[in-house]
């Protein structure tokens, strides 16, 4: 298209319409199709949203973009639903509480941060959303058994 911008071409306006259009439609071809899965209840909907919703902030890349939900209550108002119905949803629907996906969640992060990233644990807590070291600390040690230091 810049190519064709800087000919003499007199339609060259028509030309890069053209490809602007052709590049819409071949876009338009890449979407997903609209019959999308559809959910048994309004259960298993807000669930399934708060899964996909807790899995899009990992893996976490840097230490300058720390977690932004941490709480059922932070995901309720992200999905814009009380607390409590989507405490009940989850549930209903894993037979796991919210609390419990969302520590898992980052304790898998912490390991694989420990393991593969020369990051301090300091770093490691902030980006996980801690703000003292020595929380993280007891937090880990309690789900995990170890403490990070002696994980890593």
């Amino acid at each position: 298209m810049l190519a064709e911008q800087e000919t003499s071409y007199v339609f060259k306006g028509d030309l890069i319409r053209s490809y602007i259009n052709l590049m819409i439609h071949e876009a338009l071809k890449l979407q997903p199709p609209n019959h999308f899965y559809q959910h048994k209840n309004a259960s298993t909907r807000i669930a399934n949203l708060f899964l996909n919703h807790l899995e899009k902030q990992f893996p976490i890349d840097s230490v300058e973009h720390p977690l932004k939900f941490k709480t059922a209550q932070d995901y309720a108002s992200a999905l814009a639903v009380h607390v409590n119905h989507l405490n009940r949803a989850v549930k209903q629907v894993t037979n796991k509480s919210t609390t419990t996906h969302i520590s898992e969640r980052i304790i898998t992060e912490a390991k694989a941060l420990l393991h593969h990233t020369d990051w301090s644990i300091a770093q490691i807590a902030y980006a996980l959303g801690f703000e003292y070291t020595t929380h993280f600390n007891n937090y880990f040690k309690r789900l995990t058994g170890n403490t990070p230091k002696s994980f890593r």
